[in-house]
């Protein structure tokens, strides 16, 4: 088991990352969470009865209230963390008592949100259960639900006081959940590692195997990149922004297709971040031959399934009005993150994109 050891301001938590680790639950609790008598656990339904019964067997000593629910995008709303806050307060659940929250990113974007505004903030575990959720929403405390006006609009920045990725959730997965949670792991080597980059040239076919070494090593690096940026900006005020490459894009995907199923968010990433490195060409912020580095990946490895309906400006030009909502834009411009080499971003705030100059660039993304 590789623990990761987080100390930020006054905040501390460990991210556990192994095989077979959900019998460390019982000690864990009792150990950030001493007073606890209660606790709710959110389970994603989709979360095989084998684990959830692994996991309930090891909280048999407190008084254990279980919510089942089917997350999708659309239950990410205000809607929905009123009918869970109710839940708990129906139950007389306190600040001293604890949640859990166990299932993918949508899981844990919910309940992390609603545990942290129940009574001004209750103590919350994560369990996550997809590859996308263990290398990317269960770290850095972003909390939220969407609105009509764009995803992840309402929410609040809160740690949890755990976070256990255990790997062998994932043989439950399909190959295209698995292809979501590569996307951010190939993003945070993309903005941050070069030698990481590297890595995966290699082991790519390692991780969609679900090979234990190399995906906890592959989880684990990308958590501690993901890190780096949250350390330095809790609150996404700025350099934190880095790590929304390709996510202007991936975002205008989802709201454009309302959240259909029919492409997930980890799709939707890597199409986002093919576009924006295009896009970092056009601009002339990095090299065509870094552009041809990310576009092999993606062909060695067959993702580009996911660019087929984006290969034309048509396309491109229709996703214009939603990338104009993007939380992360503040004036008429559109705040895009480019790319400089593999391992290396553009600060936040260095491109704002005129629709114009979007526009115009477009016109050329054929090219490439």
């Amino acid at each position: 088991m590789q623990e990761i050891k987080v100390k930020h301001l006054d905040k501390k938590y460990s991210i556990l990352i192994g095989n077979n680790i959900l019998k460390i639950l019982p000690n864990r609790i009792k150990s950030i969470s001493p007073q606890t008598k209660k606790i709710a656990v959110f389970f994603d339904n989709g979360v095989p009865y084998k684990y959830k019964k692994i996991i309930l067997s090891n909280l048999k000593k407190y008084q254990v209230d279980i919510i089942n629910f089917n997350p999708d995008e659309k239950k990410k709303s205000l809607k929905f963390v009123s009918f869970f806050l109710n839940k708990l307060l129906a139950k007389n659940f306190n600040r001293t008592d604890l949640v859990i929250g166990v299932g993918g990113g949508i899981t844990g974007d919910l309940i992390g949100f609603v545990a942290s505004i129940f009574k001004r903030g209750i103590n919350f575990i994560s369990i996550p259960t997809t590859l996308l959720s263990q290398v990317d929403a269960s770290v850095g405390g972003k909390t939220g639900v969407n609105s009509n006006y764009g995803k992840n609009l309402i929410g609040s920045f809160s740690q949890p006081k755990l976070v256990i990725s255990d790997i062998s959730i994932l043989k439950s997965l399909k190959k295209k959940e698995i292809t979501c949670g590569y996307a951010e792991i190939l993003k945070h080597a993309i903005i941050n590692n070069q030698k990481f980059f590297n890595w995966l040239k290699i082991n790519t076919k390692h991780i969609f195997t679900l090979e234990p070494e190399k995906l906890i090593y592959a989880i684990k690096q990308s958590c501690k990149i993901k890190l780096f940026y949250v350390k330095k900006d809790t609150n996404e005020k700025n350099f934190r922004m880095i790590l929304n490459f390709g996510h202007t894009f991936a975002h205008a995907i989802e709201v454009k297709n309302n959240y259909s199923k029919n492409i997930t968010h980890g799709e939707a990433v890597l199409t986002g971040m093919f576009l924006a490195a295009k896009l970092s060409t056009i601009k002339k912020v990095c090299s065509n031959k870094t552009f041809l580095k990310i576009k092999e990946i993606y062909k060695n490895n067959n993702l580009n399934y996911t660019l087929k309906k984006y290969d034309n400006s048509k396309e491109i030009f229709n996703l214009i009005p939603f990338l104009k909502n993007d939380k992360k834009n503040n004036d008429e411009k559109i705040n895009f993150i480019l790319l400089k080499k593999i391992g290396k971003t553009a600060l936040p705030n260095k491109y704002k994109i005129s629709i114009r100059e979007l526009k115009s660039s477009i016109k050329q993304f054929i090219q490439y």
